[in-house]
């Protein structure tokens, strides 16, 4: 079975998606269930988890409905307020949402860069835990540092790097990168999604060897049975298709036994988000 652990949907809105900016204009649009089937058709994909892409719980209803409609929608990872007084009434009414497997928050996005650590979301986290839901983390290698101390809190708590942690490949950017997520990966609740190269490199000259050392290093430091393939689709369209993506870590994959690439390309993102 192939599950692509990582991929959005939408209806573009200029504001709400602002994060679009001019090099990204192709995906200025609406990217909805039935575009996405035909790809997976073409490309043998068998499901997939939708992630969030705004932070609403507009958003996570947008998805379940999506979910309810799609068969091939496996799961989705959605957004709650986890700073919130109520986050626990909250996560216990969407309990009863068999498709919703977790949640996440753009911290990339944020400019305090120990916002993970605040008390007020690690209050948030602990809740998690209680329900099965796993938390996927969004962040730049600047935000690393962050991570290591977060997850020692919740050493219990499903993690998963979203994107490698979106290495800066296009400046060259490694060996700092390189030994937070060595130290991160100590850790064996905490997963990675290879996915969202493509995106980090640059959009028109990126080359597969050049992202090469960064998938050598996460593959040594978190072993393919906490790896998942994922396709950042549709965002990964600004830099290449589909097919591409996906070529890269089959490729990559080549030498690993059958199981081992098997886990890697589904049956991990089965396991992972109890899909």
């Amino acid at each position: 079975m192939k599950i692509d652990s990582h991929q959005h949907f939408w209806y573009y809105e200029p504001v709400k998606h602002a994060w679009i900016d001019d090099d990204m204009a192709e995906i200025r649009k609406n990217f909805l269930p039935q575009d996405l089937k035909t790809v997976y058709q073409n490309n043998n994909i068998d499901g997939c988890v939708a992630v969030q892409a705004d932070q609403t719980l507009a958003e996570t209803d947008f998805l379940l409905e999506l979910a309810g409609e799609n068969d091939f929608i496996k799961g989705i990872v959605g957004w709650v307020d986890l700073r919130s007084d109520r986050v626990d009434s909250d996560l216990e009414r969407y309990y009863s949402y068999e498709k919703l497997k977790g949640w996440r928050h753009i911290v990339q996005g944020e400019t305090d860069h120990n916002f993970l650590l605040r008390p007020a979301f690690l209050r948030g986290i602990s809740y998690l835990e209680k329900y099965g839901y796993a938390y996927d983390i969004l962040v730049f290698p600047h935000q690393l540092g962050a991570v290591l101390e977060f997850v020692k809190h919740f050493p219990h708590q499903k993690f998963v790097i979203d994107h490698m942690a979106k290495p800066y490949i296009k400046d060259g950017y490694y060996d700092g990168w390189a030994v937070l997520m060595q130290e991160i990966a100590k850790h064996e609740n905490v997963h990675c999604k290879v996915s969202g190269m493509i995106t980090e490199a640059n959009y028109h000259s990126w080359t597969a060897e050049q992202l090469h050392p960064y998938l050598v290093l996460v593959l040594e430091a978190f072993g393919p049975k906490r790896l998942m393939f994922g396709s950042d689709w549709p965002v990964c369209l600004v830099a290449g298709n589909y097919t591409q993506v996906q070529q890269i870590i089959i490729d990559f994959i080549a030498t690993l036994s059958v199981d081992e690439q098997e886990k890697i390309m589904g049956l991990n993102a089965v396991q992972f988000y109890n899909l």
